[in-house]
């Protein structure tokens, strides 16, 4: 087989990256290739002897001499798709802000198209539409995700007006964000709070007014996924059930919200395995959704705890 396209395919695709980023390390290249380093560098060699002004700094990375741009190249196809279902997520699952920043961005790509992938693009746009469930961000903050993505780059602090569930009223707090994820179907920012001088999440639909400030961040923050991590060190219970198999398939969704981990057929019917984070309400109050279907193997406590709801339940119905 030739490898002499694949490789053209892949030396382009460098220079791409290369023009996307300040510096770029070796090993990132190799692993978004599945190639060997030796390769990378013979790759590199190539643009240079090709003309392409490229400098190195061994440890750092490769990087672009500044100034130097090309023109920007045609998009596949399979490209151009993949733009119509991230308009769609941007347009239902960020703020304001930021969704006109993409749309303007997406006029742009759009704009290099050819004709024909334009007509493609323009046949099927229309068909593809993303549903959100509940509003992802309060009325009194619309453009919350924005100033995050701003602080964060420039290091500056923010001053949040958050209301937690169980609050009557919001706090003011001074907020150093390290880094913005989405999980449950809500957006969250992991940051630095002076007031309470520890780490905290933050649920971006809780945030009624934020702002940023020009004060430095005080703290040097490790990367977001190291925080998050962390979180996996909260103690756990093992707890087994046992489920009718015609109702565990409903339940493959929710049970990694539990802390499942295993699962195994036993005689017709489903063993679940769960370290658990919170068997004192979450884990109970959900088994009782489908508990007449299931057994509860261990522990014993949870077995207590669920009787518990179930009495306080049935008291309420007399």
């Amino acid at each position: 087989m030739d490898e002499t396209p694949k490789r053209f395919d892949r030396i382009v695709a460098i220079l791409i990256q290369l023009q996307s980023k300040k510096i770029v390390k070796a090993q990132e290249l190799a692993d978004r290739f599945e190639v060997s380093l030796r390769t990378i560098y013979r790759d590199i060699r190539t643009l240079e002897a090709s003309g392409v002004p490229i400098y190195s700094e061994a440890g750092v990375g490769y990087a672009l001499m500044e100034g130097y741009r090309l023109p920007p190249v045609m998009f596949t196809r399979e490209e151009v798709s993949s733009f119509i279902a991230a308009e769609k997520l941007m347009q239902k699952f960020t703020d304001p802000s930021l969704g006109s920043h993409y749309a303007s961005a997406m006029f742009k790509l759009k704009s290099v198209l050819r004709s024909t992938d334009k007509d493609w693009l323009s046949n099927i746009e229309s068909r593809v539409v993303m549903q959100s469930a509940d509003p992802l961000f309060h009325d009194k903050s619309p453009n919350t995700l924005a100033l995050l993505f701003e602080s964060i780059a420039e290091k500056k602090q923010i001053i949040l007006s958050y209301k937690t569930l169980e609050a009557e009223q919001p706090t003011h707090r001074n907020i150093e964000p390290v880094g913005v994820f989405h999980d449950h179907n809500n957006w969250y920012f992991l940051g630095y709070c002076h007031l309470r001088k520890d780490y905290r999440q933050f649920r971006t639909d809780r945030i009624q007014g934020i702002q940023k400030t020009e004060c430095d961040f005080t703290i040097e923050h490790d990367s977001l996924e190291t925080y998050l991590n962390k979180t996996e060190t909260i103690p756990t219970t093992k707890v087994r059930i046992l489920i009718e198999k015609k109702i565990a398939r409903y339940l493959e969704f929710e049970r990694k919200y539990h802390g499942f981990v295993s699962e195994k057929e036993i005689d017709g019917q489903i063993e679940m395995t769960f370290m658990c984070r919170d068997i004192e309400s979450g884990f109970p109050r959900w088994f009782l959704m489908f508990g007449d279907y299931a057994t509860i193997l261990e522990p014993e406590s949870l077995k207590v705890r669920t009787l518990e709801l179930l009495e306080v339940n049935r008291k309420r119905l007399l």
